[in-house]
């Protein structure tokens, strides 16, 4: 099983594309949509911030998981929508039932009836890599929807519908993220008399294992003092300013 995922500038778009992911044959429990939750503010269901804690404490407010979610052309997506307050992004509109476990990877789907609903096959395959990217892009106000396919045929004609709909892929997303980061990050090791142009690919590697460690629903409460795993000095100044830079965008929300 792989995933194939899109970001999208708008919800219409997103919607689109999981129609058109339906009529090749997808279905709803392999399809996850999220985007944030512009219109209805009642946050039924937080993602907690470490896998220790159980799920509805800290910022949770209710514990209900919604109805199906309806999307473009009237069709419905999954038995479950939810809507989750991510830490760092805010409210997201979790549709499907794949929706609700990958914002909720740590822990905040284990008291929902859709995370017993879930092939175990597509809980070991959640895409936690890339969970820092999907939260920059809902940060951003875009859309995020992901498929799970069983083979290159259907990965295929999953990123041709993508494509055709307007996202932009993963790969690209996570570039354009790393380029508004780079000049500040190379200012920042360059302080610390490293050469970045020598040591930017061990340095990016600490910094997203720092996020990678840290995303939503995933984060440790001694994350914050956790060593990296790597000794190396470039990787352990990246994942020190990985870290500081997660932190900063919870603080931001938590403002």
């Amino acid at each position: 099983m792989e995933t194939v995922a899109g970001i999208f500038q708008a919800r219409a778009e997103a919607e689109k594309a999981v129609q058109q992911l339906h009529s090749l044959g997808i279905p709803n429990d392999r399809i996850a949509l999220l985007t944030p939750d512009m219109n209805d503010k009642r946050v039924e269901r937080a993602v907690p911030i470490a896998d220790t804690e159980e799920p509805g404490i800290g910022k949770a407010m209710g514990g209900a998981v919604g109805g199906a979610l309806g999307v473009a052309g009237g069709t419905t997506l999954g038995a479950a929508a939810a809507s989750l307050l991510v830490p760092g992004v805010g409210p997201v509109l979790a549709g499907g039932l794949l929706g609700a476990a990958i914002l909720g990877a740590g822990g905040a789907v284990t008291g929902m009836a859709v995370g017993e609903a879930l092939d175990e096959e597509l809980v070991n395959g959640l895409p936690h890599d890339e969970l820092y990217i999907y939260e920059d892009a809902l940060r951003k106000g875009r859309s995020v929807v992901i498929a799970f396919v069983e083979n290159d045929e259907a990965k295929d004609a999953a990123r041709n519908v993508f494509a055709g709909a307007g996202a932009e892929s993963i790969d690209a997303a996570r570039e354009n993220w790393w380029l508004g980061l780079r000049d500040d990050e190379a200012l920042e090791y360059q302080a610390r008399g490293g050469s970045f142009d020598a040591d930017e690919a061990n340095y990016r590697r600490g910094f997203e294992t720092a996020l990678e460690r840290g995303s939503s629903g995933r984060a440790d409460r001694r994350y914050a003092a956790s060593a990296p795993p790597e000794t190396s000095e470039a990787f352990r100044c990246g994942y020190e300013r990985g870290q500081a830079y997660l932190e900063s965008v919870r603080e931001k929300y938590r403002r």
